[in-house]
């Protein structure tokens, strides 16, 4: 059985093809990046179980590296956590 234009695919065939060939290849492997990122990202960041929140834990960091002492760090604790000051 014979087609129009015989045996052979004409050029807008040979183009969706290529093209859906394509977006294919590059659906897959986006999901498949998306999907190590996403996995990677939940194993990046470890639960806190101190219950700290950013600001304290900065806050705790700079005490450590003696940037404030002990006085200034309760002050602003205490501010964080919106008690008397």
């Amino acid at each position: 059985m014979t087609f129009w234009y015989g045996d052979g695919m004409n050029g807008w065939g040979w183009f969706a093809m290529s093209a859906g060939m394509i977006l294919f290849w590059g659906l897959l492997i986006t999901a498949v990046v998306l999907i190590f990122r996403a996995l990677d990202r939940s194993a990046e960041r470890p639960a806190r179980q101190d219950g700290s929140t950013g600001p304290e834990r900065i806050l705790g960091e700079r005490l450590a590296r003696g940037e404030i002492d002990e006085e200034e760090y309760r002050r602003r604790l205490r501010a964080l956590r919106g008690g008397p000051s």
